[in-house]
């Protein structure tokens, strides 16, 4: 088929005229959102870590942005079910996700994702690290975090090690531990933190890697032995715990860190607003107050941004696949 001249200038001009348009409706998505509430959804339950962090940073960029953003508790499936829903939604901003650590470990721990934990999303930015705390039951033995190893190299499999649920936390801590220090302890999976927790303070637990938000109170009220906190400097809440680096484990360096998202596709300038009022968020006096009896800080501005997030989600996927492939765990 052969065209005129006309036709040619015809669509050419249309052509023209499309990417005007399209060039037109970046700028104006930029300029009117957010024009009605962003949902934040949280794929963990209520009242836990996760939840509490989700609370206190939507109510601080609720202020940025100048529309409420409300959090919704989307827990199971180790944080998969969740974060599949924000995945699947509309690019638009509307529905973002806060993810943490585990966003990282998803496609070795998980055989049908319905996405992929790097590609499905658009990162905005970084928004804590949570230290873990190496604890254990009331009245175990060892005096220190040296002793405790060369306690469990001596009884192989004899002592037990808690974790809070495939893909949790927890249990990537115990699998660092153990491979960092050349021991074997028997897994116990629990569903939750909770139970964990409960047994541990009964003395039918030996070890476990938790958080230093759901330990604090009970290392400080004497319930439970605390050996080590996994960050290079001591934590305020937890001034005569050593760190795993002290104690000649600095490899034992695992954090709970959290960070926001929002599905693949969302225009930049949407991206933009959203990481600008996180950037806000985490020097909030209340954000940093809140955080600070629960052994957090929220990260510094320049980390609380797309570029920052996405290092740390790629170079944690790569670390956290070697980890657990070496370990021999295999998807489910």
């Amino acid at each position: 088929m052969k065209w005129s001249i006309k036709q040619v200038g015809a669509a050419l001009t249309a052509l023209c005229l499309t990417v005007a348009t399209l060039a037109t409706v970046v700028p104006a998505v930029a300029q009117d959102y957010p024009d009605r509430p962003v949902t934040l959804i949280v794929p963990f339950a209520a009242a836990g870590p996760g939840d509490i962090i989700a609370r206190l940073i939507a109510d601080a960029m609720r202020r940025s942005l100048g529309q409420e953003v409300i959090v919704v508790n989307m827990g199971g499936a180790g944080g998969t079910i969740g974060t599949a829903r924000v995945a699947a939604a509309k690019p638009d901003g509307y529905t973002i996700l806060l993810g943490h650590t585990g966003q990282a470990t998803q496609t070795s721990l998980y055989k049908s994702l319905t996405y992929d934990p790097v590609e499905s999303f658009d990162t905005i930015g970084l928004v804590t690290e949570v230290p873990m705390t190496i604890v254990g039951k009331p009245g175990l033995e060892p005096a220190d975090l040296k002793i405790l190893i060369t306690y469990i190299r001596e009884r192989p499999d004899k002592l037990n090690y808690a974790h809070s649920g495939l893909g949790s936390v927890a249990q990537l801590c115990g699998l660092m531990f153990m491979s960092a220090t050349k021991t074997k302890m028997t897994v116990i999976p629990y569903k939750g933190g909770g139970e964990v927790m409960k047994d541990l303070l009964a003395g039918q637990i030996d070890v476990y890697c938790e958080p230093a938000t759901g330990t604090t109170a009970n290392i400080q009220a004497g319930k439970i032995k605390a050996y080590a906190v996994t960050t290079k400097k001591r934590v305020g809440t937890l001034p005569d715990v050593p760190t795993t680096t002290e104690a000649g484990f600095p490899e034992i360096g695992i954090t709970t860190w959290y960070g926001l998202y929002a599905p693949k596709g969302t225009p930049a300038p949407v991206i933009a607003k959203l990481s600008t009022a996180l950037q806000a968020a985490v020097v909030d006096s209340n954000v940093v107050t809140r955080f600070g009896p629960l052994s957090m800080v929220p990260v510094s501005p320049d980390q609380a941004t797309p570029a920052a997030l996405d290092a740390k989600l790629k170079s944690e996927v790569k670390y956290w696949s070697a980890l657990l492939k070496e370990a021999g765990v295999k998807p489910e």
